[in-house]
C-alpha cells in the first residue's frame, strides 16, 4: 500500500475544544476521499479524537465479532500516539460509504483484511496527532519540538522533568500544521505492537456489559418471530391469522416477503403463538433437490464442461503422455452451516421519514439497502447502529434478518426485534457451498510433473450481488436494484472484481510443478449460499492437500519431505512447513493406535502448516494434538494470533468431523446442535501455535487456521488406517 501520509489528514477542533483528526484512509476506503481545497469540503472516513479531559476516541471502521479488530486496530493508533491501548475508547462506525473496504468497495468486515488495510494509515494517524501535540507544547515552552518526547499521554520537556498532558494541549495542537511526511516509530521503539496481549473488550464481554444485537432494548419495542418456507423459494398461500391473533400477548400476525411474522409483547409469547401458526405453502417454484441430486448434477456438469481455465502453465496433456504413472481422484464436500452462537437477530424502527436499525452485521451499508428494499425509504434515510457480533464467519454479510425486522416494523409502525431460534438459524442459513473436485496428476520416476484440478460448483457472488450491487450505488432508485445486480454479474472480472470464491487456494497452488492446469466448471443447483469462514480456501485446501498426500505415497516418499522438496522456491511456505513438523516431532514414533498427517496452505496472505495427531476410540475419531506454524507477517497482538489460529483449527475440526447439511426434497434435514454438532470441550485437542517472526506487512489470521487442519486430519487417518477418505465429514471407518 502506498500513500502520501499528509494527504489524508485534516485537523480541527471539536465543539468542546477537542483535537479531531479526520482521516481519509486509502487503505480503508473504497473510493478516494479527503479534503478538497478548491471547495473547502471534507469527507472523512475515520476519526481520532482527543478531548481536553484526556479522553481518546477512535472510530472503528471494522466490526468486532471476536476476531480482535477492537484491540488490534486500536493498538496501531496507540503505538504511534504513544499511549497504552487501554487509554483509547473505540467506537463502532456508522454506515457510510466513506468506511468502505477497498478490496470489496463495500463497508464490510471479512476476508481477514482489517489489519492489513489499516496498518500504515492508522499508525500515521497516531503519529500525526503525537507530532502536533509535541509542536503545541514546544510552542508553549519555546523549545524545538523535535527535542520533546512523549510518555503515557504526556509531552515531556527536553529537560526531562516538565511535562504537559495531551488534554491540556489539544486546542493549541489543532492549529498546528504538519509539513512533509510523518515519521512512524521504528520497530526498535515499539511498546505495544508485537507485545500487547490484553484484549480491550475482554472485561465488557466477561461482565456482560458489551452490547450484542440480541441485547438491544428500545423503548416501546415489541418482538417478532418469522415462520419461513421449509423449502427455499416457497410462497405463502394462506395462514390462520384469526386463531393466532387471539393468543395472549399477540399484537399482529402479518405476511412479509420471507414468510409470516407473529408479533407479540414478549419474545416467548411470540414463540408460543408461532407454534399455533399453520401456513399453507405454495411450492410450485420452490427448491426440490435432494443432496444426492446435487452431486449428480455436479458430476454431469464436470463430464460435459471442462470449465474455464483459471491457471495454465506448461502443457499438462504432454506431461500425462510422458508419465510413468497417472493418478486421479475425486473429492466431495457438503453444504455447511455457520452455527454462530448468537443466532440471527435485528431490531428495526421504521418511521415515516427515517429508520434506525440495531444489528450485529458485518456489512452496515448492505443493511441500509435491505431496509430500503422493504420500505418507502432510501438508503440515506437509514441509520445502522452496529453492535458486537456473537460470531460472524461470513453469515452476517447477508442481511436477510435485517430485512425481516424492517419489513415487520414498516407494517406495524413500532420498533421490532426479530430473533431467530437455533432451529431457524440452522434450517434457513445461507450455506458454504457443496463442492466437487476432480484431480489428476502425472508422475515420472517419482517426480511430480503435471497437476490438473477441476473445481465444480457455484460462485457466491451470484447470490450476494442482490444487495451488494445497490450498496455500491446507494443513490440509485430502487427500481434499478435488480438491474444493478444483473450488470454486476455480467461485468464480473471487467468492471467489477472477479469472483474468486470457487477457486481461491486452487489457483495459488505453490508447489514447483512444470505443467499446471486449473479449471472451474460453474454450476449452481439453486441452494442458497454465502461466505463461510475461509470461503473457497476451505474446500480447495482439502482437495489440494489430500491429493498431495496421495501423490507422496504413490511416489513412495515421506509426505513432509515430498512437499518440502517441491517448495524449494517458496521460502515462507517451507519455513512454516518445517516449523510445524519440528513442533510435532514428525520423525519421532507415535503411540500405538495413532496416526500423523500434515498439510500446508496459504490463505488471505497468511502461511499456515499443521500436523494433526489422531486415532480412533470407541468407534469415533479422536484428535489428540495439532501442531501449527503460522507466518502472518508483522504480528500486532501475539495472543490474538494464537487465539484466532486455534479457533480456526477447532472450527475446521468441527467441519471435518461433523459438518454436513443435507437436503431431502429441498428441505434441510438438520435442526440444532444435536444433529449439526460442534466440537465439544472434552474433544478439544492439545493445540500448539508457533508464530514465525517476520518484518513483512501484516496479514489476517481470522480464517487461515481453517483450511489446513481438515486435510491434515484426513491424512492422519490414512496414515493410521491405510484407507483414504475423499469426502467429508471424515469417518472412523470408511
Amino acid at each position: 500500500m502506498t500513500m502520501n501520509r499528509r494527504s489524508f489528514l485534516k485537523v480541527g477542533a471539536g465543539a468542546s475544544g477537542s483535537l479531531m483528526l479526520s482521516l481519509s484512509l486509502p487503505g480503508c476506503a473504497g473510493v478516494p476521499t479527503g479534503y478538497e481545497s478548491d471547495t473547502g469540503t471534507w469527507t472523512p472516513d475515520a476519526w481520532l479524537e482527543i478531548t481536553t479531559s484526556d479522553e481518546i476516541y477512535f472510530t472503528l471502521a471494522r466490526v468486532e465479532m471476536g476476531q480482535g479488530t477492537y484491540t488490534g486496530l486500536t493498538t496501531l493508533i496507540a503505538e504511534d500516539l504513544d499511549v497504552p491501548p487501554e487509554a483509547i475508547t473505540p467506537r463502532f462506525a456508522p454506515a457510510a460509504s466513506e468506511y468502505r473496504n477497498p478490496l470489496y468497495k463495500l463497508q464490510l468486515t471479512g476476508g481477514s483484511t482489517s489489519l492489513a488495510t489499516s496498518w500504515e494509515p492508522l499508525r500515521t494517524a497516531g503519529a500525526s496527532a503525537r507530532l502536533m501535540l509535541m509542536m503545541a507544547a514546544a510552542r508553549v515552552w519555546k523549545v524545538d519540538a523535535q527535542a520533546c518526547t512523549t510518555r503515557q499521554g504526556h509531552v515531556i520537556h527536553p529537560n526531562g522533568i516538565d511535562s504537559m498532558r495531551y488534554g491540556k494541549l489539544v486546542e493549541l495542537a489543532s492549529k498546528e500544521i504538519i509539513r512533509g511526511e510523518v515519521e512512524l516509530k521504528p520497530r526498535s521503539e515499539w511498546k505495544y505492537i508485537g507485545k500487547q496481549n490484553q484484549r480491550l473488550d475482554a472485561e465488557a464481554k466477561a461482565t456482560g456489559t458489551a452490547e450484542y444485537g440480541i441485547d438491544v432494548e428500545v423503548p416501546g419495542m415489541v418482538y417478532a418471530v418469522v415462520t419461513r418456507s421449509p423449502r427455499y423459494g416457497g410462497r405463502v398461500r394462506s395462514f390462520n391469522a384469526d386463531v393466532v391473533s387471539t393468543m395472549a400477548g399477540v399484537i399482529e400476525v402479518v405476511e412479509i416477503d420471507r414468510g409470516v411474522a407473529v408479533v407479540a409483547d414478549k419474545y416467548w409469547r411470540a414463540r408460543k403463538a408461532q407454534a399455533a401458526l399453520v401456513v399453507d405453502w405454495d411450492y410450485s417454484e420452490a427448491l426440490s433437490l435432494s443432496t444426492d441430486e446435487v452431486f449428480a448434477s455436479y458430476r454431469e456438469a464436470a463430464d460435459t464442461d471442462p470449465g474455464e481455465s483459471e491457471r495454465s502453465e506448461g502443457d499438462f496433456n504432454d506431461a500425462v503422455e510422458a508419465a510413468t504413472d497417472v493418478v486421479e481422484a475425486e473429492y466431495a464436500q457438503p453444504y455447511l452451516a455457520h452455527a454462530t452462537l448468537e443466532p440471527m437477530n435485528a431490531t428495526a424502527w421504521v418511521r415515516d421519514d427515517r429508520a434506525e436499525v440495531w444489528a450485529p452485521t458485518q456489512a452496515p451499508d448492505l443493511g441500509q439497502i435491505a431496509v430500503a428494499r422493504v420500505t418507502d425509504l432510501s438508503p440515506g434515510d437509514v441509520t445502522i447502529h452496529t453492535t458486537f457480533l456473537g460470531g460472524g464467519f461470513g453469515r452476517r454479510l447477508t442481511q436477510d434478518y435485517i430485512e425481516e425486522a424492517a419489513a415487520v416494523s414498516f407494517k406495524i409502525g413500532k420498533p421490532v426485534k426479530v430473533i431467530w431460534s437455533r432451529e431457524e438459524d440452522t434450517k434457513h442459513d445461507l450455506y458454504r457451498p457443496a463442492m466437487l473436485h476432480r484431480m489428476k496428476a502425472s508422475l515420472s520416476g517419482g517426480e511430480l510433473t503435471g497437476w490438473h484440478h477441476q473445481v465444480v460448483g457455484p460462485q457466491i457472488l451470484d447470490w450476494y450481488v442482490r444487495n451488494a450491487a445497490p450498496a455500491q450505488y446507494p443513490w440509485a432508485p430502487k427500481f434499478m436494484y435488480s438491474t444493478l445486480g444483473s450488470m454486476g454479474l455480467l461485468l464480473e472480472g471487467v468492471a467489477t472484481p472477479k469472483d474468486m470464491s470457487a477457486i481461491e487456494g486452487a489457483v495459488e497452488y505453490p508447489y514447483g510443478v512444470g505443467n499446471i492446469d486449473i479449471r472451474h466448471t460453474h454450476t449452481d443447483p439453486g441452494v442458497p449460499v454465502t461466505w463461510w469462514r475461509s470461503v473457497g480456501f476451505s474446500h480447495n485446501g482439502f482437495a489440494v492437500e489430500t491429493f498431495m498426500d496421495e501423490l507422496a505415497h504413490q511416489a513412495g516418499e515421506d509426505p513432509y519431505q515430498f512437499r518440502r522438496r517441491l517448495l524449494a522456491n517458496e521460502p515462507r511456505h517451507r519455513a512454516v512447513l518445517d516449523r510445524a513438523a519440528e513442533l510435532a516431532g514428525w520423525d519421532e514414533p507415535l503411540p500405538q493406535g495413532r496416526g500423523r498427517g500434515i498439510a500446508l496452505f496459504r490463505s488471505f496472505g497468511t502461511f499456515v502448516a499443521q500436523v494433526v495427531e489422531a486415532g480412533i476410540e470407541h468407534g469415533e475419531v479422536r484428535v489428540y494434538r495439532v501442531s501449527c506454524a503460522v507466518d502472518c507477517g508483522q504480528v500486532v497482538n501475539p495472543r490474538i494470533v494464537e487465539d484466532q489460529i486455534e479457533g480456526g483449527i477447532l472450527f475446521g475440526l468441527t467441519a471435518a468431523l461433523f459438518g454436513e447439511i443435507t437436503l431431502e426434497q429441498g428441505e434441510v434435514q438438520q435442526n440444532n446442535f444435536h444433529d449439526y454438532r460442534l466440537l465439544r470441550q472434552y474433544e478439544r485437542p492439545e493445540v500448539t501455535v508457533a508464530i514465525i517472526d517476520s518484518n513483512a506487512a501484516p496479514t489476517g489470521v481470522g480464517e487461515p487456521g481453517v483450511p489446513p487442519v481438515i486435510p491434515a486430519l484426513g491424512n492422519a487417518l490414512f496414515a493410521l488406517t491405510g484407507e483414504r477418505q475423499r469426502s467429508l465429514p471424515l469417518k472412523a471407518r470408511v
